[in-house]
């Protein structure tokens, strides 16, 4: 991609309406752009880093075994009315009558959607265990939309629930979704806390949070610094670590995934039952595993990050490489410029080049806040040398070579990590 054929409105003043500096970064590096509190449009550039999250999700989750649908947003609330949990839920719920009097709603989750098509085509223990995922939007009416994209009234998740025939098969349902988290977050490049956690109007007999340590987080968790033992936190505890008797420390932190065993709650209310080996008929033991997609993309900006602007990590990156001529009038760096454009392209390598008629200090100054992990320089020493210029955006490291040396040192950054 060419920079000037890409819509990427970067922006060189913080604007006053963001709140965090990963909301701050958002805005500056042309990811989003707010229609109204807590409703973002996606730009390009957002929705490319948008869709890597979902691609190593979609991986991570495929692996489990897992299928992948599509639930729609538009429900019934009758569904809702069968487990009470439009009432729990309450004004969050965007309602509406539709123009033939139904009672409708805008989906906030979809526990009650999917137990409903488990209740139509599920009936024999043979066809269970099983486990569905999707990634799709979800509505709430957030009193106080904050920080972007942490807290919005319209997002993006992944929402997974599992299906099966007694306890000892969700124990498994439970540990597969929890292993498979700790891979998505690791290759998302994110430091990320389990604690065990409240179920809340989820219901259920136990969820854990994942947890990322962040300075705009909402959530509080007590953390002890010597083992690093988590606990949740209420403000009437003073935290004995359990563990090695520390004193604990309170952080602040985003919350990006929960799981929870939901047990039978959603299948009696709504019918979900099966068949045993004896002919008896039995309730679902169901599992629910969500991750807040679109809220990734500002958990990972608050984890990845520094004075300058983003530094994303190879998956995550839309481009892994930014060519930046520093002389767009000088035919022969241009030349150049394009051979290695194309060269990176026919080896598949998502590449950015700045083929704008601007300022080095510019060009150095938007490579860094946008984040491409690799820049590859082409200034004076093309000419005179040969040699090409090679900086990680990461470590702001340099190195000069000619094409072999740095082609090598690209592919070991994106391949070898």
């Amino acid at each position: 991609m060419l920079w000037s054929k890409f819509f990427i409105p970067t922006l060189k003043e913080t604007p006053q309406e963001a709140e965090s500096i990963s909301h701050q970064l958002m805005l500056r590096a042309g990811l989003v752009r707010m229609l109204i509190a807590g409703v973002y449009s996606y730009l390009p550039y957002g929705l490319m880093v948008l869709e890597n999250i979902q691609q190593v999700i979609r991986q991570e989750m495929d692996k489990t075994g897992a299928n992948e649908l599509l639930l729609p947003a538009l429900q019934p609330l009758e569904l809702w009315q069968k487990t009470e949990r439009d009432k729990l839920l309450g004004q969050v719920m965007i309602k509406f009558t539709d123009r033939r009097g139904r009672r409708m709603c805008l989906g906030p989750t979809h526990e009650e959607v999917i137990t409903e098509l488990v209740h139509q085509h599920i009936s024999s223990y043979k066809q269970l265990p099983l486990i569905l995922y999707q990634i799709q939007t979800k509505f709430r009416d957030e009193i106080r939309p904050r920080f972007g994209l942490v807290r919005s009234c319209e997002f993006i998740m992944k929402d997974a629930y599992s299906f099966d025939i007694d306890e000892e098969g969700l124990d498994r349902s439970y540990c597969l979704m929890h292993q498979a988290y700790e891979r998505i977050f690791t290759r998302l490049g994110l430091k990320c806390l389990t604690v065990e956690a409240d179920s809340g109007i989820m219901g259920g007999s136990l969820s854990h949070e994942f947890m990322v340590p962040a300075s705009c987080g909402e959530d509080l968790v007590w953390l002890c610094p010597n083992c690093a033992k988590t606990a949740p936190f209420k403000d009437t505890d003073t935290k004995q670590c359990s563990v090695c008797n520390t004193n604990m420390q309170k952080i602040n932190t985003i919350e990006i995934g929960h799981i929870f065993k939901l047990g039978t709650k959603y299948s009696q209310a709504l019918e979900a039952y099966f068949q045993d080996e004896q002919g008896r008929l039995k309730p679902i033991i169901m599992g629910c595993y969500g991750i807040g997609v679109s809220r990734l993309i500002a958990t990972i900006i608050e984890q990845n990050r520094d004075e300058n602007g983003i530094i994303w990590p190879i998956e995550v990156a839309p481009f892994k490489v930014i060519i930046i001529p520093l002389d767009v009038t000088n035919s022969s760096i241009m030349e150049k410029a394009s051979v290695l454009y194309q060269k990176l392209s026919q080896e598949d390598i998502p590449v950015l080049m700045d083929d704008r008629n601007e300022r080095a200090g510019v060009k150095f100054k938007d490579a860094d806040l946008i984040g491409v992990p690799l820049q590859l320089i082409l200034g004076k020493a093309v000419q005179e040398e040969g040699l090409l210029e090679l900086k990680q955006r990461k470590t702001n490291t340099k190195i000069s070579a000619d094409d072999s040396v740095i082609f090598s040192k690209i592919k070991e950054a994106i391949y070898e990590r």
